[in-house]
C-alpha cells in the first residue's frame, strides 16, 4: 500500500494539500501518484502570482511512462514554486510529500480544503480505483 501520511489532505486526481502557518498551503503528488509514473524526467510548474481554479490544470510531471496533469486542489494565486525540481525532477520518486513539494498557494476560499480527502478517504479511493 502506498504511503498516505494522515496529516494531509488529498484530491482525487493524486494531489496532496499540507496547510502551513502563514495560511498558504504547499501541494505536491502523492506517493502513489509517482509510483503509477514510473521515473519522472520532467517538471513543469507554473510561475508565481498565476490564479487557479479549482480542479484546473497547472503544472506537468513527465516520467518515462507519460506526461501527467497536476491539477489546482484548491482556488488561489500561485505564491511560491519549488525552483529545486527543475533540476532534480527526481525528487518527486524519492520525497513525494517532503522536498518534491511542487507549488504553494494563496487560498482564494481556505473553506474549499474542507472539501479535500482526509488520509482515510484517500486510502478508501485508491483502493476502489483498483478494482
Amino acid at each position: 500500500m502506498s504511503n498516505i501520511p494522515k496529516h494531509l489532505k488529498y484530491t482525487k486526481s493524486h494531489e496532496w494539500v499540507e496547510t502551513q502557518k502563514d495560511g498558504t498551503v504547499k501541494v505536491g503528488i502523492t506517493d502513489h501518484a509517482q509510483d503509477l509514473l514510473g521515473d519522472v524526467v520532467y517538471v513543469e510548474l507554473p510561475r508565481p502570482g498565476r490564479l487557479t481554479k479549482t480542479g484546473e490544470a497547472c503544472a506537468v510531471v513527465e516520467s518515462v511512462k507519460a506526461a501527467s496533469d497536476i491539477y489546482s486542489p484548491i482556488a488561489g494565486e500561485v505564491v511560491e514554486a519549488n525552483g529545486a525540481l527543475s533540476d532534480q525532477p527526481e525528487l518527486v520518486n524519492k520525497d513525494a510529500y517532503g522536498s518534491a513539494w511542487m507549488l504553494r498557494l494563496k487560498p482564494a476560499n481556505p473553506a474549499e480544503l474542507d472539501s479535500l480527502l482526509d488520509a482515510r478517504g484517500y486510502e478508501s479511493f485508491i483502493a476502489s480505483e483498483a478494482h
